[in-house]
């Protein structure tokens, strides 16, 4: 592999001030692009300076993306609500014959391709139930409709968990060899037109947390075993915690940690080598890996393109902290996480994951406004336009949550940045009207 290029948008940002003397050794680390530790973490938690906390992520953030901000054109299709599971955040499932169950059929999975090229979107992202009904086949031609008559538009498709399901429905899965049917599904996809994996569905890596809100869902073993191969088979993914619910602050870290050190054993096959470092010790088997600790938080560190890779090997592309939103679910009755909480969670991811090339403010669930104070405590990216949204409905909203680019480029422009449009893979685009193309 060739060396790699430093990044042209590194630059020296001022050293961030903070008012918590205890927090300067963690800025030594953060200026000298080293890892944090856990204990690092548990103190940009509990510290009171809680601008000193985003100032450093800030820092960090500037650092690497300097003043570009991101978003996409593109549109979300959940295909199906109908879940086998019941999990207790969750308001989106039903089961079968509840009133609001519905499933797509190709007609209409071909309309929301044709709509979405019309509005010059570049991805579809696309997730739903675990279907217990739908056939194997059915997943496959859906990629395959969308392509047919959308072939540049990128499809990120199903979470970790939805592929471990159809591995199972497809009679592929075995439990003392899944990832061979994980393969064998991601691999069948990629050959339909899959072109990225979602971040879904990672909710807490932690079994406390795992028993009392989502049993029955995949642990967090399974989700990197789909993320390992689906980077084997040179598909990029995404990753993300929903947090603010019965999680505490110590698992979120070891959550961050656990990811970190899967991504880097992407960067180690992507030709990168770490200095040493620091690695936690006493973690989950699920996160042993031999790669050495690598960061991108180096001055001048290089990120991770495509053209690295070269479609050979995939990789982490960022991180999206979600809150948790209790109404309608089962944890209705808790509060869920305030702003300050949501600021100081997206600043700590970035100062965190240090490996991983964008942290994702998804103004869906974070509002549009608290995306742009986001801009400015780590994050680099608000996500798109989106449309139809059925997940998560804040504060009462439909499940049409659209924005205009008008609106995005205003939002990125007030929060002080420059708005750059992206597509799934980070790379630049530039379009008139709906026509676009990748300039790099």
């Amino acid at each position: 592999m060739t060396a790699l290029a430093a990044s042209p948008n590194a630059h020296a940002p001022n050293r961030p001030s903070v008012s918590d003397r205890a927090l300067e050794p963690l800025i030594d680390k953060v200026v000298a692009g080293q890892r944090l530790s856990l204990e690092d973490g548990a103190l940009l938690y509990a510290t009171g300076d809680l601008w000193g906390v985003l100032a450093m992520a800030d820092f960090l953030r500037r650092r690497i993306h300097s003043d570009a901000a991101y978003y996409n054109i593109n549109r979300h299709m959940n295909y199906s609500n109908v879940c086998a599971l019941s999990c207790k955040f969750c308001e989106f499932y039903r089961k079968k014959d509840e009133p609001g169950a519905y499933t797509r059929d190709m007609d209409y999975i071909r309309q929301q391709a044709i709509g979405a090229v019309e509005s010059g979107a570049t991805e579809m992202h696309i997730v739903g139930g675990l279907h217990p009904y739908l056939p194997w086949d059915y997943y496959p031609e859906l990629v395959r409709t969308i392509k047919a008559v959308a072939p540049d538009l990128h499809i990120k498709a199903f979470t970790a968990v939805e592929i471990v399901h159809l591995a199972k429905i497809a009679k592929k899965y075995k439990r003392d060899d899944r990832q061979s049917g994980i393969r064998w599904v991601l691999s069948e996809l990629k050959a339909a037109g899959l072109g990225s994996l979602p971040g879904g569905g990672a909710e807490v890596f932690d079994d406390r947390v795992h028993d009392e809100a989502y049993k029955g869902k995949i642990r967090s073993d399974e989700w990197l075993d789909v993320h390992l191969v689906a980077h084997e088979l040179g598909l990029n993914t995404n990753a993300t915690i929903l947090y603010g619910h019965i999680d505490q602050r110590r698992e979120r870290l070891v959550h961050m940690e656990i990811l970190r050190r899967a991504q880097d054993q992407a960067l180690e096959r992507l030709g990168y080598t770490g200095e040493d470092g620091f690695v936690e010790p006493g973690l989950p088997a699920t996160a042993s890996v031999t790669a050495p600790v690598i960061t991108l938080s180096r001055l001048g560190a290089p990120k991770p393109t495509p053209a690295m890779a070269q479609g050979k090997a995939g990789y982490f592309q960022t991180i999206t902290p979600l809150p948790f939103f209790p109404d309608g679910s089962e944890m209705e009755h808790l509060y869920g996480p305030s702003g300050l909480e949501n600021l100081r969670t997206i600043a700590i991811a970035r100062l965190m994951l240090d490996n991983f090339p964008h942290v994702k403010a998804f103004w869906i669930m974070q509002t549009l406004s608290m995306a742009q104070l986001m801009l400015e405590a780590g994050a680099d990216d608000i996500d798109g336009t989106v449309v139809w949204y059925d997940i998560t409905k804040v504060g009462g909203s439909t499940t049409h949550q659209e924005t205009t680019v008008a609106d995005l480029h205003r939002a990125i422009r007030e929060a002080g940045f420059t708005p750059v449009e992206r597509d799934t893979l980070y790379r630049r685009v530039e379009r008139e009207g709906k026509d676009w193309r990748v300039v790099g």
